[in-house]
């Protein structure tokens, strides 16, 4: 499994996600609640990511071992 390929594209995403926050930071049409509640998913969605990424090491990591033994 190529970790680092799949460590690249989240990096990627996780800049677009960035972008996004940033936009409605940004957007002094919204109010405290509703930039929050536009925020809100983004960061969540940032989080599974990270999440995701951390399992995927940890399976890989678990996977070299068994084939070592």
């Amino acid at each position: 499994m190529d970790i680092d390929f799949i460590d690249k594209k989240l990096q990627e995403i996780y800049k677009e996600l960035e972008r996004e926050v940033m936009e409605i930071l940004m957007d002094e049409s919204l109010d405290k609640k509703q930039t929050n509640l536009r925020v809100k998913p983004i960061t969540s969605t940032k989080k599974i990511l990270e999440n995701a990424l951390e399992s995927i090491k940890m399976v890989d990591k678990l996977s070299k071992e068994d084939i070592k033994k």
